[in-house]
C-alpha cells in the first residue's frame, strides 16, 4: 500500500476549510487547491464522517 502524503502538503491543500468538515468537503477543498493524486486518494480512503480539525484528518489519513 502507498505511504501517507506529507502532512504539511496535506494541510496546505486543506487551508481555508471550515471545521467540522465532511470527508466530501475535504476532498473538494483539496481538489480546489490543486492537490496531487496521492493526497486525493488518501482523503478518499478515510472513513466517511465529520472531521473536527486538521489533526483528525492527519490521523485518519495515516491510519491504515
Amino acid at each position: 500500500m502507498s505511504t501517507a502524503p506529507n502532512p504539511i502538503d496535506l494541510q496546505k491543500c486543506l487551508s481555508g476549510v471550515n471545521y467540522p468538515a465532511s470527508k466530501d468537503d475535504l476532498i473538494k477543498a483539496a481538489r480546489d487547491h490543486g492537490a496531487g493524486n496521492d493526497i486525493v486518494k488518501a482523503l478518499e480512503s478515510m472513513p466517511d464522517r465529520e472531521y473536527d480539525g486538521p489533526n483528525a484528518v492527519s490521523q485518519a489519513v495515516t491510519k491504515k
